[in-house]
């Protein structure tokens, strides 16, 4: 039998989701709570790893049984097994060859920007005050749309075959007292938010301009665009299937 678990956790305190040796990532805590329920090794798959710092409010992974189990009660008790930083928000059948990597459709991240000295959002969102022009910024979001090379916006070394990835949404909102970049796609590449709203707080700040920006997503050159903002403001947000992966 196969689940989907559908997970949302505070990254601040994890060096990520994917397992790594003498380190403390979210993939070996979710991958040790539900063997240790189970009574089994019970390994799991998510939709995609998110970096060391990075949060969810969605993230989705599959894990495998060979009876039926009762969801409710799993999840009861791996919710009372985690922190206060994982929450298990649901567990759904789906079907034995349902993938939570290979069948996402799209993917949503979220990239907070406060720019008022807050202390309760230190470790959720970047601080940043200086004054900026959003209409700007939107202007050149509204670039990244469709399906184009992203390259510029990778991180270097990074295994994959291309770095094609069709966009659609991206758009800076005010919300409540933060500055939020939401972007959605059917995939990204490592480091591709962080890389892009680094390179969009710079055509705000007036250092480049739309035109620029559109050059960089030509050039195919990571070291064309800004710097990566801290992993602390982002979010992956959603992470959608067909309707066919779920159990009639």
């Amino acid at each position: 039998m196969r689940y989907f678990l559908d997970i949302s956790y505070k990254g601040t305190s994890y060096h990520g989701w994917q397992f790594q040796k003498n380190a403390h990532t979210l993939q070996a805590e979710i991958e040790n709570a539900i063997s240790r329920l189970l009574g089994v090794q019970t390994p799991i798959m998510a939709s995609g790893r998110t970096d060391a710092g990075v949060h969810a409010k969605q993230q989705i992974a599959h894990f495998d049984t060979v009876e039926s189990i009762d969801v409710e009660k799993l999840e009861f008790r791996l919710n009372r097994f985690f922190t206060r930083d994982i929450t298990i928000n649901s567990i759904v059948e789906v079907k034995p060859d349902a993938h939570a990597r290979f069948n996402a459709n799209e993917r949503a991240y979220e990239y907070y920007i406060n720019q008022k000295k807050n202390p309760f959002l230190q470790e959720l969102s970047y601080y940043f005050p200086n004054p900026l022009k959003v209409e700007l910024m939107n202007e050149a979001a509204s670039k990244l749309l469709g399906t184009q090379d992203f390259e510029s916006f990778s991180k270097v070394k990074t295994e994959v075959n291309n770095f094609i990835c069709n966009i659609t949404k991206a758009r800076w909102q005010i919300e409540n007292d933060s500055l939020v970049f939401h972007v959605t796609a059917n995939r990204f590449l490592r480091g591709m938010v962080r890389a892009l709203v680094g390179t969009l707080l710079e055509v705000g700040l007036g250092k480049l301009t739309v035109e620029d920006f559109i050059k960089i997503i030509e050039h195919k050159d990571r070291t064309a665009a800004g710097r990566a903002v801290p992993p602390k403001g982002l979010f992956l947000s959603k992470v959608t299937y067909p309707s066919s992966v779920y159990s009639n």
